[in-house]
């Protein structure tokens, strides 16, 4: 099983390595569990997957530059261990990084809402020592399609010309760019890691909020997205512009032809019903 990035591995860590599987939920790669002979731990990403494969030299660049900025900071972040951007020993772009305690949650309570928000908060306080690119919206032009499965069409239709106007004026922020509770590591009610750091950019740091609030609308409904931008707006002082939690809804839209890459039915409707709720007045923004 990817015998040649095993073997690059070993290298990095001068170690042999003794049990490797592969870990669930990864969207965009391979992501390998490591023990080596020392009995460390290490994940080892592999872009395998396409459209990002194409992209794994920027993308795995990108995240060993991010984990190096916030290595001096408070934000639980994995250590960067190796990077074989090109591919030239792995075959793929690969990123071997240090393996954090903690797991992912199914479920999520008040208090986890909270420390979301509260981290977040501390992520957007972060300098960067090092350049980041300028965010990139996923709402691409060529999403902007009424769905046929939508029961609010004229929502939709209303999401689109919003984003037809310009965007607000913003302070450049350093972003996760895809902070959400699927990339979060868990001990009970504390955030143990923050993982997937392959978007990282710099936008409105409303933008990031607004991928959580979208994410968290999909998985347990809108309740708990509301309390995470009330809670991240107290602690921040920023307002939420519904532009932006805008752009991130419509963004998880597939490009025509193409199936959405969340595809179940219960999370579709979720989707229609939190855009729904951002055109709504005084629902969201908080």
């Amino acid at each position: 099983m990817h015998t040649d990035a095993l073997l690059w591995s070993e290298e990095v860590l001068r170690s042999r390595i003794t049990a490797a599987s592969e870990l669930s939920g990864g969207l965009t790669s391979t992501m390998l569990a490591l023990t080596d002979e020392t009995g460390r731990q290490s994940v080892l990403r592999l872009m395998t997957n396409e459209p990002w494969r194409t992209h794994g030299f920027d993308l795995t660049h990108r995240e060993a530059s991010a984990l190096q900025v916030l290595g001096d900071t408070a934000v639980p972040a994995p250590v960067s261990l190796g990077l074989d951007a090109t591919g030239r020993r792995t075959g793929v772009a690969a990123h071997l990084m240090s393996r954090l305690p903690g797991t992912p949650t199914i479920e999520l309570d008040s208090a986890q809402v909270t420390a979301m928000a509260t981290l977040l908060a501390v992520i957007h306080e972060v300098t960067p020592s090092l350049p980041f690119r300028t965010y990139q919206s996923w709402a691409w032009e060529a999403k902007r399609v009424i769905p046929a499965w939508t029961k609010h069409a004229d929502s939709w239709q209303r999401g689109f010309d919003l984003l037809a106007e310009p965007a607000p004026p913003y302070r450049p922020t350093f972003l996760h760019r895809d902070f959400s509770h699927r990339n979060l590591l868990w001990t009970g009610s504390k955030i143990a890691g923050v993982v997937d750091w392959v978007e990282t950019s710099t936008g409105p740091a409303c933008l990031d909020a607004a991928h959580a609030a979208t994410n968290l609308a999909l998985a347990f409904g809108p309740a708990p997205a509301r309390s995470f931008l009330q809670q991240y707006a107290a602690l921040t002082g920023r307002e939420i512009d519904r532009y932006w939690l805008m752009m991130d809804a419509i963004g998880f839209l597939p490009p025509p032809g193409r199936d959405p890459l969340f595809g179940s039915a219960g999370e579709l409707e979720s989707l229609d019903h939190w855009l729904q709720d951002l055109v709504a007045p005084g629902q969201t923004p908080p």
